[in-house]
């Protein structure tokens, strides 16, 4: 079984450790604990790795985040996954800083990256992993937050927090979406 695991996030030193690269902080804490590595490919850095007899390809998009759909619908097909075994990782303001929902379909929420998903794949209907990052910005400054560095308490928590969406991937790519939401989504 493969599945495509995508972290969204943008390429480019400047936005390496701001709140919209969650996705592919968690990707690269993944791909630590295997023997694997990312290599720059058509679209974005990718790796595969095996977990419980499961083929993960993980798929860091260099389209910048509001393109991002091209990269996933592509790397679909050329693995051949379905859109039942791809799993999106995005930053969400709507959830406090640290609340994790695994969704299997839903609206863009505001999300360029998200929405660009939809446009491309032609469905809401996809699973994502919601890595809440708060709304601690006043009006009119919601860019700089996102595109913002995390503050100290945030990057305290931070290991942890991504050890956990760990969790919600694994569990994903071996029980499925809807055990997952139903063991999960409840005791976070």
């Amino acid at each position: 079984m493969k599945y495509l695991i995508v972290g969204l996030g943008n390429i480019g030193e400047e936005y390496a450790n701001t709140r919209h690269n969650i996705g592919f902080k968690v990707l690269d804490a993944l791909i630590e604990s295997s023997s694997s590595c990312f290599e720059t490919s058509r679209y974005g850095d990718v790796a595969k790795i095996k977990y419980k007899g499961r083929t993960l390809i993980l798929l860091k998009p260099s389209t910048y985040m509001n393109l991002s759909g091209n990269a996933v619908n592509y790397w679909m097909q050329e693995e051949k996954v379905s859109l039942s075994n791809t799993l999106i990782i995005t930053d969400d303001l709507a959830l406090p800083f640290g609340k994790l929902r695994l969704k299997g379909k839903g609206s863009d929420g505001g999300h360029n990256g998200l929405k660009h998903l939809i446009q491309v794949l032609k469905t809401a209907q996809y699973a994502r992993l919601r890595f809440g990052i708060g709304a601690e910005f006043s009006k009119g400054k919601q860019v700089d937050y996102v595109l913002g560095t995390w503050d100290k308490q945030e990057q305290k928590e931070l290991p942890f927090l991504i050890d956990t969406s760990i969790q919600y991937i694994q569990s994903f790519v071996t029980i499925g979406l809807n055990r997952t939401m139903n063991d999960l989504n409840k005791n976070k």
